[in-house]
């Protein structure tokens, strides 16, 4: 089987990713801690520890793995748990020590950026997206610097792909819940079913209420990671829908008093658009908070079978 070296692997959502791969491929985990001397149950993942802001320690380790695919996942997540320059300087360096090390081996690369990259979610003050749905094509504006990171992270795919001729997929997810645990409903007025009226907008309104389940996630990584891309793409992994249980205009409309102009979203349908992903890729999310919020589904355990 072909091998693909996956970053950020032992993390909340990396994991999820692993696992999915390992179906396919024979996976690398690599974090900067790893199990020690304890071996996998599972023949396909086997376990690196590394400092992805080392360029040096990065170039050797993907030098030396050779593999035909690399996920980039790890990252500082928040601006808000971490001093701002830190999480900028060690998401902007591993990006571009994973991503050059990476397109020298003449792998293909999907990477985690985020739907922060627009701005709206760590802003000061959140204002209405040019567009509804917003697509892949919404000016990034962020005022932060995670956000920021990400934006940056883009144009390091793109320096890439002009240097190497390598394929990059961007993958910008929202707010990643986990089965049995949504912590986007884990709210009074969301379990008390009120009026929109009786709804607190401010919450969540960073990305206009949307998510992405993390077996969604791991689903758009696969795809994208399996078709691949031609040059640079960036995709938004979301849920088909918002988790307020209204109208998505209609909570806009209540929150900002307006709406944009260029404005076609129909329904409870999500703020951020899949469109592209199931053009270029054929996917589109298959889970929903309506199921998932009290959905029972282990955590990927990737040492045992």
């Amino acid at each position: 089987m072909d091998t693909v070296l996956v970053t950020g692997g032992l993390g909340r959502s990396g994991r999820w990713i692993v696992d999915r791969l390992a179906n396919d491929y024979d996976v690398v985990c690599v974090d900067l801690s790893q199990p020690g001397f304890e071996v996998s149950e599972r023949p396909s993942i086997d376990f690196r520890a590394a400092d992805l802001t080392d360029r040096g320690e990065t170039f050797d380790l993907v030098s030396e793995l050779d593999p035909d695919g690399v996920v980039h996942w790890a990252a500082l997540p928040s601006p808000t748990r971490h001093a701002g320059g830190r999480v900028f300087e060690t998401n902007t360096m591993a990006t571009y020590n994973v991503l050059v090390a990476a397109a020298r081996q003449h792998a293909k690369i999907v990477w985690a950026s985020s739907e922060s990259a627009y701005g709206f979610p760590f802003a000061r003050e959140t204002t209405l997206p040019d567009e509804l749905p917003i697509t892949e094509d919404h000016p990034l504006r962020p005022e932060d610097p995670y956000g920021t990171s990400k934006v940056v992270g883009e144009e390091i795919a793109k320096m890439v792909v002009r240097r190497y001729d390598v394929p990059v997929a961007s993958i910008r997810p929202s707010w990643i819940q986990y089965p049995g645990e949504y912590a986007c409903r884990d709210r009074e007025d969301l379990r008390e079913n009120r009026p929109l009226s009786a709804l607190d907008l401010d919450a969540g309104v960073g990305n206009f209420w949307s998510y992405v389940d993390v077996r969604d996630v791991a689903s758009l990584v696969a795809t994208a990671l399996d078709i691949g891309v031609a040059g640079h793409e960036a995709f938004h992994a979301v849920a088909a829908e918002n988790y307020l249980d209204v109208a998505t205009l209609d909570a806009v409309e209540e929150r900002f008093g307006a709406l944009p102009d260029d404005c076609n979203v129909e329904g409870e349908a999500s703020a951020l658009s899949t469109a592209k992903a199931d053009r270029m890729l054929d996917w589109r999310p298959s889970h929903s908070w309506r199921d998932a919020v009290d959905e029972s589904v282990a955590e990927p355990d990737l040492l045992a079978d």
